[in-house]
């Protein structure tokens, strides 16, 4: 990246608005009767059906990781632990209904699966699947969340007993 190229995106950098925050869970359960295999639960977007993860805007009175727990429960309509520690963050571009593009930021956080209720808020208005990590990092568009999705199995793989959390304390909302 040559001089002009560096000082035209600092530019913009400066003076693009903060990034915007959101909280999401990465919904997760181990399968003991298949050796133990680790999946993730992906989910499609209601506007463009990408795969994606339950994420939404901070609520008043709520820490982020119930925020977290909250949107798994609507979005996917599963209930579990949540860690009270982010596994990580990414970005991404949201367009809002006004048609405007603003920068996110989105903080994540483990949430192990314990019950999936057959009723929710959002059903029907997206596919549900679970898959390996790596299948679920083939299938996101963020560069971001394809790493820390990466990561997390990385990490669970590590873990002598996998059904335990992987990072930081679990949290009851």
């Amino acid at each position: 990246m040559g001089f002009i190229d560096r000082v035209t995106t600092n530019v913009r950098l400066m003076l693009q608005r903060p990034p915007r925050q959101q909280y999401a869970a990465l919904c997760y359960r181990v399968r003991k009767k298949q050796a133990n295999r680790l999946e993730v639960l992906l989910l499609t977007s209601r506007d463009t059906g990408r795969w994606v993860i339950p994420k939404g805007w901070p609520m008043e009175g709520k820490k982020a990781h119930a925020v977290a727990e909250r949107e798994a429960y609507e979005e996917a309509g599963v209930k579990g632990k949540v860690c009270k520690e982010p596994l990580g963050h990414f970005h991404y571009g949201k367009t809002l209904s006004s048609g405007i593009k603003v920068p996110v930021i989105v903080q994540v956080h483990a949430l192990e699966v314990e019950d999936m209720l057959k009723s929710f808020p959002e059903k029907g208005s997206r596919r549900l699947e679970w898959v390996s990590c790596e299948e679920a990092a083939r299938r996101v568009k963020e560069p971001e969340l394809k790493m820390l999705i990466t990561r997390f199995g990385d990490s669970m793989a590590a873990v002598e007993t996998p059904a335990a959390a992987p990072v930081g304390k679990s949290a009851e909302a």
